[in-house]
Parts: C-alpha cells; structure tokens; sequence
C-alpha cells in the first residue's frame, strides 16, 4: 500500500519537464541598444544561466541575471556580434540549452552622388554613388537610375564597409537639369522594409564651352550711317563676349566686352572684318563677319609683278584690282598713241593679265578702272621694258688637258638673262652638238669617256631675246695609260752587250713623248718620238756593256709626257729591270772558328765562302798524307761544317773549292789539332828478367801532339836519360840496374807516366859490371836514337796530325 502510494505521488513529477524560452534567430541593427532573453518560467526555483559563444569570437556583452530568465545586454551592436549564442539553464537537477544565431545588419545613411555638378558636354564623365557602413555589404545591390530607367546595377562584395560605384555618362544639352538617381538596397532578411533601400536624386549641371556662336545684323552699310551687330552664343556657365576689329595691318583692335557692338557714323575705315570672341571657362569660339561700306570705288590699284621695270624676256603679270568697297566690273586697257585698248575685264573687284616673255614694243601707259553703282575710278602704270645685260662664262675656260677615258663636263653658265637659250658647236668642221642637257641658267656638254677624236675646239653660244654671247673652250686629249713595259735580253756573262727593250703603250700624241734610260739619277740614252695621228706603242732599244759590278743593278726607263697641262703626276711614268751578270766563281774563302790550332775535344766551324753567278757547287774536302776525302757538298755561296769534338785524327789541310759551268776557285786552309800525351804503354825486349850483361831494350808508345818528351829515370836515382822518339837501349845490365823504372811523356799540353820492374840475374863469372859501365854506351845510343827521333819529328810536324812514338824495331835490339 505505501509503494503504491509512493509511486502515485512521484509519477507526476517525472512527467513534468521544464521549457527553455530563447529566439532561435534574431536580427539586430548597429549602434542600437538590444537584449536577448532567456526564459525558463516553467522552473518553481532560481534558474541558474549560463550564456556561451559558439562561434570563435567573445560576446561584447552583459549579462542581467534574474530568478528564472536571464538578460544578455547588447548595449551598442556591433558587427562582431554576429555569433551563435547557446543559453544553458539549470533547473534543479534539469538543464536545458538553447541556441541564437544572431545577425547584425547596418544601412545608416542615404547613398552619396558626386561628379553631378560639373558634367562636361559631349564627353564621358564619371559619376560615383558612396555608399558607406553597411552590412552584410554582399547583400547590398546598387542601382544609377535615370528617371525610371535602370541604367546599371552592381552587386554587393563581402568583407566590405563602403562602396564606390562609377558610372559614365555622356550628357547632352537634354539632360540639363534633369535627375539622376542612386539606389542602395541591402536585401536582408527580416529587416524592416523602410530601411532596406535608400535613395539619393540629384539633379545634373551639365557645362558646355561656348557653341553655336551666331552674328545678326546688317553688314553692308551705306558711308555715314550707323551699324548694329549682336552676337550670340550657347554654353554653361554663361559665357562673356568681346568684339575685336582685325585690321588689315594684321592688327586686332578690341571694341567692347558687349554683346552688341554698335557703331555710329561709319566710313570706309570701318569696312573689314569683326571677331566675336565668346569664352567661359571651358573654352572659347570665334565668330567672324565682314563689314561693308557702301561708297564709289576708292582702293583702286594696278600692280605690276614682278616689278614694272623688266628685261626683255621676263614674264610679268598685270592685275587690275580694287578693294575699297563693292566694286561691280573693272577693266585694264593700254594706252597707245593716245588711243586705249581694252586688254581683259571682269566682273567683281580684279582682273589680271599675264605676258609670257615681254618684248621691248611691250612698254607703255597701262590703266586700270573700277565700277559700281556710286562711281568709277582709274588708276595707271607705266611698264619700262630693257633689254639684258647677257654675261656668259665657260669652264673650264680657255684650254682644258685631259687624259683618254676620263670624264669631262663642259659648264656654260650665263648670267644677266631670265630665260637663255643655249647651243653647242665643234669648231673644227663648226658641227652643232646635241648631246648637252640644260638645267635654267647651265647647260653642259658631258663627256663620259673622252676619246682621241674629242680632241678640239667646242663653242657655247647664249641667245637672250635679240642678244647673242659666246665662249668657246680648247679640249686636248693624251694617251698615257700605263707604265711602260721594259724587258732584257736574259742573262749575260761580263763583258758581253745585254739588249734593253722599253715600250709605252698606247701612247698619244707621240711626238709629245721622251723615252730615258736612267742608272740612278744618270742619264744614259735618251729618244723622242714621232708625230702620229692616233695613239702607238713607242719603243726604244738600247745595248748596255754589263760588268761585274752591275749584278743586280736596276736600270729605269723613265717615260715623260712634255704637254702643257698634264698633272706631274700623271706626266712621268716609269719601270725597271734588274740586270742578272753571269760570271765565274770569285773570292771563295775559307775560315776556321775559333781557330786554326785547337785542343783535342773542342768544337770547331769550318766556314766557306764563294761568290758566282749562277750559284755554283761547293765542295769542302780534307787532304792528309796526299789523299783528298770529301766531307760536304752544297748547292749555294756559303757552307758551314762543324766538328762538336775534334780528334787529332782532323789534323789536315781542308780545301773548299767552288764551281759552275763557267769555271771554279778554291781556298785552303791548315787545321792542327793538340792533345796531351795518352794511352802510353811501355814495352820491353827481350823481357823485364835478363841475366847480367845482356841488354834490354825499352820501347814507349803514347798518342799526343806536338810531340812529347820522354824521360827515363830509376826511381832509386837521380839521373834521367831523355829521348825523342821513346826508344832506350840498357846494355851489359847488371845486378845494380836491378829495380822500379819511370817513363815520364811530356808535352806543352800535358803529361803521363808508366812504371815498371827490371830484374837481373848475377852471373859471376866476371865481376860485374856497375850503372856506370853502360851508361855511356846508352847515353850515345841516345844521342844516335834523339837524332832519328828529331828526322821523324820533323816529318811527322808537317803532317800536322796524331803523334806515335817510333815502335821499337825487334830485329835491330
């Protein structure tokens, strides 16, 4: 019973839920003072709120708390509070939420046209419309109206709080004054309709510089009454108007800043033209009108041009003219012998007559009348006509010199007459030319390429009116194409003539022509040539007797052309040849570097010189012992040998010899060449151990020069035994000669030296014999052998070469 009890009591409460009241949406204007209300009216107790932002942003708020709803303050909308706003209310043990999605819109002010005011007539202008702190600016949509007519629509951007929207117009006079309109909508939802679109209508200032500019009133006038003219104009602002007077002078005279230009009493100066000037600040335009003053012709002239007083020939023009008011005809006429001849008229205020090329009868009175309906007048003119002061001048003048093929332009030139005729003539059989062209005052005879033929006298004549005048010019023509051509009879042997040949070609005239033959400055033979009617080849030929000296020698032959107006330059021609001397080899030479004597393993030149024409063949050869061996040959004047180390086998004459077909010539010269003594060796017969009393022959081999010295000695003793050919003879030996012998070989260069051992064996039969029981025998064995040796040295010193010591012969020890 007491659940039961219980359960009925608590069922009701379960049941019961509390209601969260909040708009879901809401829309909120900038700047004005708004709340949002949270409402749980339901709950018996204090609710317990909590507001939060749901978006990323803070509230800008305040928060009015109260038992069961809850105030959030918005004391300035702003557009940062555009948010979704959750309500969270706790009602006991019950919480209940609920969202907001708050929207701010602002649109404050009517939309702002400028650039209407000042619109320039004609051209694009651009006008703007602001619109200014609205938002959301993507729904805004702004509209240029003119009139009803949409004239363009632009489309709101978001993230922006003002819009400037141009549009150009080309206004016309029409749209002066007239309206134009910018509409602003912003197309928010749930804003209230008179504050979703706002207009601004101004009206349009259009300006325009002054047009249509327009001068009304009488312009021709009779003398002495007055005159009226109004000038009128359109633009905006309303522009100033000035009258000015242009005068003939090309002088401007302002008369008034008027719009009406009134003159009283008006003469013959006021006729002309008027300018109305109408300007603003835009710009200006002008009008023009012409004033006449109606009187009798008073402006009458007759004009001469270019002048009244004329050669005979000149063209002239004669105008009748009359320019002081309306003129209705004129007429020009000439007075002869008292009586006038009508020449031209015309109706209106001129008439003109021209003449071609005056003559002398063309002179006399010539008179001009004007006419209108109030009078005539007349006017006259004496026209004088001279004959000319006709000057003529030719250049070149007098007598021009030329050579064949080059150009020549014959200038007439005349002076003093307007209009001259020219004529050419060829004075030799009086031809009339018409190969000339004339130019006014010029007239040339041209020669492109001037030949023999044009040679002679040519004549310009000048004809102006009954005047003649001529100068007349000498044309003389020369051949003297090129250097002349020289040639030689080819190679000759000395003494022998030698054939030269000189030719100028083409040469013209010839008997203007001198042929010298020059060595140097020296004239050697000289010829002039023959006259001839047309250009020859004019040759001299002169026989030279060639000597040695003249190898090589140019020979000119000088050309000179002896004509009165010939450039220098172009007056002398010459050529050359060079002389070839065929000869016999000469003054062939033969040198040693760096000298004739040398040590043994020096470097030596041998150096041949030869002079020949034609070049001949060079030997170079040595002589030894009467044998000649060649060493070099060569085809040229000069041969050089050399031997990087010289041996004493060089030693010898050297004979360099030239020759060519004409013959040949040599020279010698002696080489000697030095070494000290080497590769010595010491032979003995019969043998280094003999037996007391035999005698033993010592025989010493070295190479050198000059010749050496060779000394033996005992190296136990003092003594020394000399000897020029290497050969010693020791007899009747003994014991005592036993020991260690020296040969010594000298000479200036050097030396080298050979020990060695004798040994004799006692025998003691006899007593034995000393060092000085042999030693005279050997001494004049030596004396004997020095003076072989002296016989052979002086042999071998005229060989000049490698020195050996005499072999011992075995079968004389």
């Amino acid at each position: 019973m007491d659940s039961a009890l219980l359960l009925t009591l608590l069922l009701p409460v379960a049941v019961v839920s509390h209601v969260l009241d909040m708009p879901s949406q809401v829309l909120f204007k900038v700047g004005e003072r708004r709340e949002l209300i949270c409402n749980m009216s339901s709950c018996p107790e204090k609710v317990k709120f909590i507001w939060t932002a749901l978006e990323d942003r803070p509230l800008f708020t305040t928060t009015d708390s109260r038992d069961r709803e809850s105030v959030l303050v918005f004391d300035s909308v702003m557009k940062n509070h555009e948010n979704t706003i959750l309500c969270k209310a706790t009602c006991g043990k019950e919480t209940k939420q609920a969202t907001t999605k708050i929207k701010v819109y602002s649109f404050p002010r009517n939309p702002v046209i400028s650039g209407y005011d000042s619109l320039k007539l004609g051209e694009e202008n651009v006008l703007r419309c602001e619109v200014s702190s609205v938002h959301p600016s993507e729904l805004l949509e702004v509209q240029w109206l003119y009139g009803k007519t949409v004239l363009q629509t632009v489309e709101g951007e978001p993230e922006r709080d003002a819009f400037s929207v141009p549009f150009k117009f080309i206004p016309s006079n029409v749209d002066d004054g007239k309206a134009i309109t910018c509409r602003a909508s912003l197309l928010v939802e749930g804003m209230p309709a008179d504050e979703m679109t706002k207009e601004t209508s101004v009206p349009i200032t259009v300006l325009s510089a002054p047009h249509n500019v327009k001068v009304s009133g009488v312009t021709a006038v009779p003398l002495g009454s007055n005159l009226t003219l109004t000038c009128e104009a359109e633009g905006k602002p309303k522009p100033a108007f000035t009258w000015t007077a242009l005068k003939p002078d090309g002088r401007s005279v302002e008369m008034g800043k008027h719009q009406d230009l009134y003159m009283r009493d008006v003469s013959l100066s006021d006729a002309g033209t008027y300018q109305c000037d109408v300007n603003n600040n835009l710009g200006s335009q002008k009008a023009n009108v012409s004033v006449v003053v109606q009187a009798p012709p008073m402006n009458t002239l007759i004009v001469a041009s270019p002048q009244s007083t004329l050669k005979e020939g000149d063209a002239v023009s004669i105008s009748c003219i009359s320019s002081g008011v309306p003129v209705t005809h004129v007429v020009l006429s000439r007075r002869v012998n008292g009586v006038h001849t009508e020449i031209t008229s015309s109706k209106g205020a001129e008439t003109l007559v021209a003449i071609d090329s005056v003559k002398l009868a063309d002179s006399g009175m010539f008179m001009c009348e004007a006419f209108n309906d109030y009078g005539s007048q007349e006017t006259t003119l004496n026209l004088i006509v001279e004959a000319h002061l006709l000057e003529v001048a030719l250049q070149p003048e007098g007598e021009v010199v030329l050579e064949k093929g080059s150009g020549l332009i014959l200038s007439c030139q005349a002076s003093g007459c307007p209009q001259p005729k020219f004529s050419w003539k060829y004075l030799p059989n009086m031809k009339i030319l018409r190969r000339f062209k004339t130019d006014g005052f010029r007239s040339q005879l041209v020669f492109d390429l001037v030949e023999l033929e044009d040679e002679g006298t040519y004549l310009c004549e000048v004809t102006c009116g009954s005047i003649k005048k001529s100068e007349q010019t000498e044309v003389k023509v020369f051949s003297f194409p090129t250097s002349p051509v020289v040639k030689n009879s080819g190679p000759s042997l000395v003494g022998e003539m030698m054939k030269l040949t000189c030719t100028a070609l083409e040469v013209f005239p010839a008997n203007l022509f001198q042929i010298l033959w020059m060595d140097g400055e020296r004239e050697m033979h000289s010829e002039t040539g023959s006259f001839s009617s047309g250009s020859i080849n004019l040759t001299s030929v002169y026989s030279y007797h060639v000597n040695t000296e003249d190898q090589d020698k140019r020979i000119t032959c000088k050309v000179l052309l002896e004509m009165r107006g010939v450039p220098a330059a172009r007056a002398v021609k010459t050529a050359s040849t060079t002389l070839f001397v065929h000869y016999p080899p000469r003054a062939t030479m033969i040198t040693v570097s760096p000298l004739t004597e040398l040590k043994e393993g020096k470097s030596m030149s041998i150096s041949c010189l030869s002079d020949s024409f034609p070049v001949g063949r060079m030997v170079l050869s040595r002589v030894m012992d009467g044998v000649q061996t060649e060493l070099m040959t060569s085809d040229g004047l000069e041969t050089l040998f050399t031997i990087p180390s010289i041996e004493l086998d060089d030693s010898g004459v050297y004979v360099c010899e030239t020759s060519n077909m004409y013959g040949s010539h040599n020279d010698s010269v002696e080489i000697t060449v030095k070494a000290p003594p080497r590769n010595t060796t010491v032979e003995i017969f019969p043998s280094k151990d003999v037996q007391e009393g035999q005698n033993i022959t010592i025989c010493c081999h070295s190479v050198s020069f000059p010749p050496p010295t060779v000394v033996l000695s005992k190296l136990d003793s003092e003594k020394n035994v000399y000897s020029l050919d290497g050969v010693f003879l020791l007899i009747n030996l003994t014991p005592n000669d036993t020991g260690l012998y020296q040969i010594n070989v000298t000479n200036d260069l050097g030396y080298e030296t050979e020990i060695f051992n004798i040994s004799v064996m006692e025998k003691r039969v006899n007593s034995p014999l000393g060092w000085n029981d042999f030693l005279l025998p050997a001494i004049c064995l030596g004396v004997a052998a020095a003076l072989l040796g002296v016989v052979v040295h002086v042999w071998r010193a005229r060989k000049k070469g490698s020195y050996d010591l005499t072999k011992c012969n075995l079968s004389t020890v």
